[in-house]
């Protein structure tokens, strides 16, 4: 075949180019990057038949390399770009958890907005959306505060490589989240629901919750390598919880359960146990012995602490399930698993922990945030600190003999008189005649007394200032 007189189409640095094979075909030829494993460039091939054809593949594919590269800024969108950065910058940098709340922004909150151009992206399109989630979805400024950090991180990443001038997202103005009342049982109700503890099988890890302050991950996440019950400590190492997959599979489970290390560094920890507690695994532990004989080949040993009958991890509905059952024994109402954790640190503040020592056994990322959450609790230890300082303000005063007798200006005047009281500021009285006058201030001094516990000691005549129109008497209101 005559091979036609037609020179290669080439294009820019990487961009690829199109020949005209010895048999008649076009080939389309693409640089697609770095291979890793080797250290070369990555190249494609793809034959057509017709020139035509060869452009359209060269455009298409040369589209698809800038975009998977992000060298095409003014035609990646957000959801592009929002999906590379996930995959790229957090899916192996941050929890299994954290990763998946960020997708889900993506798909429940942002799709409206996705298709815009990341360039095209301005904060007045981010802020009404913002607003629309919360008048009309009734989304909580907690999510809102979230959303919008997730996607201020994946917006400051474009703005670092370029793609980006600015950070559109730190111009929005999100709603002030209110302080959520927590859930604490009251002492009475603490009694109750120990009480009733004792008569369930997992009673064990309601109090277990109750003296050390853990999540319901963490207890769940709990094996029997974490605890010294000579010792009588606990480490929390891990949590279990389970999450949806990062890949979904239509046709598969789309959850599994996840064992990984607590959140922050401060999460993992040591927590002291009580003398009750260690008694209480210790007693757990034969009951878990118990069942493994029982179970035989059946029982499978994965070593956690709050396992079932063939030594199974628990998971979150089972744990609810149990404790609903406790709460409902006990006879104190609905609470959450995690008022469990707030009835200890509220317990803990009453007798007096310092709130250093409780954000560490809380696993807390500072104190301060564990004086936020517990201020009640804060309230209730000014008043305690404030009683104890009634001692230094609560001085007895000798009052004179004649304490009840102050001294009076008097101005006469033509329609009658007026009397003033120097140790009574603003006390005034008017009247036609004196003796009405006398009765009055009386009166009005022992009204004035009753609002002290020790009404003010009478000034000394010789330091009393009696104007040119007035004279000074003595009145006695005893």
């Amino acid at each position: 075949m005559e091979k036609t007189n037609i020179k290669p189409l080439r294009r820019g640095h990487n961009e690829g180019n199109i020949r005209q094979r010895t048999d008649g075909r076009w080939e389309v030829r693409l640089s697609a990057g770095i291979d890793y494993k080797t250290g070369k460039p990555k190249r494609t091939s793809t034959c057509c038949n017709t020139r035509q054809e060869a452009i359209a593949i060269l455009q298409k594919q040369a589209h698809e390399v800038r975009t998977k590269g992000w060298r095409d800024p003014m035609g990646v969108t957000l959801e592009e770009w929002y999906e590379h950065w996930l995959d790229t910058y957090v899916k192996n940098s941050v929890k299994q958890s954290t990763y998946l709340s960020y997708k889900g922004y993506l798909k429940k909150h942002f799709a409206c907005i996705s298709k815009i151009k990341l360039k095209a992206l301005d904060a007045g399109t981010l802020q009404e959306l913002y607003t629309f989630k919360y008048e009309e979805e009734d989304l909580s400024p907690k999510t809102l505060r979230n959303m919008n950090m997730a996607l201020h991180k994946c917006l400051a990443q474009a703005v670092k490589e370029d793609l980006l001038t600015t950070n559109v997202s730190e111009a929005v103005v999100l709603p002030r989240a209110e302080r959520p009342e927590i859930e604490v049982l009251t002492n009475e109700q603490q009694r109750e629901v120990v009480k009733a503890s004792y008569r369930h099988r997992y009673g064990v890890f309601v109090r277990l919750a109750l003296c050390t302050g853990l999540r319901s991950g963490e207890l769940m996440g709990l094996q029997w390598g974490d605890i010294d019950l000579v010792a009588g400590t606990l480490q929390v190492r891990r949590t279990l919880n389970r999450l949806h997959k990062y890949e979904e599979n239509p046709e598969g489970n789309k959850t599994e359960i996840v064992l990984s290390s607590p959140k922050t560094k401060n999460s993992r920890r040591m927590i002291p146990l009580t003398r009750g507690a260690v008694e209480d695994l210790k007693r757990w532990r034969a009951v878990q012995q118990h069942d493994k004989q029982a179970a035989g080949a059946s029982y499978k040993d994965d070593g956690f602490v709050l396992a079932t009958e063939t030594g199974k991890y628990f998971e979150k509905k089972m744990l609810s399930k149990y404790y609903e059952r406790i709460l409902n024994d006990a006879g104190v109402g609905h609470f959450t698993f995690h008022a469990l954790r707030h009835t200890f640190a509220t317990r803990a503040l009453e007798h007096g922990m310092d709130y250093k020592t409780l954000s560490a056994l809380l696993g807390h990322y500072s104190v301060s945030f564990t004086m936020d959450t517990y201020v009640h609790c804060l309230d209730e230890r000014k008043r305690n600190e404030i009683a104890k300082m009634d001692d230094l303000y609560d001085i007895p005063v000798d009052l004179p003999i004649d304490g009840t007798t102050y001294p009076v200006l008097c101005r006469p005047a033509d329609d009658g008189c007026t009397l003033y009281v120097p140790d009574f500021p603003n006390l005034e009285v008017n009247a036609p005649t004196m003796q009405e006058a006398l009765m009055k201030v009386k009166e009005r001094i022992l009204g004035r007394m009753r609002l002290y516990i020790h009404p003010p000691v009478p000034s000394k005549q010789e330091k009393i200032v009696v104007p040119d129109t007035c004279f000074l008497m003595l009145v006695n209101v005893a």
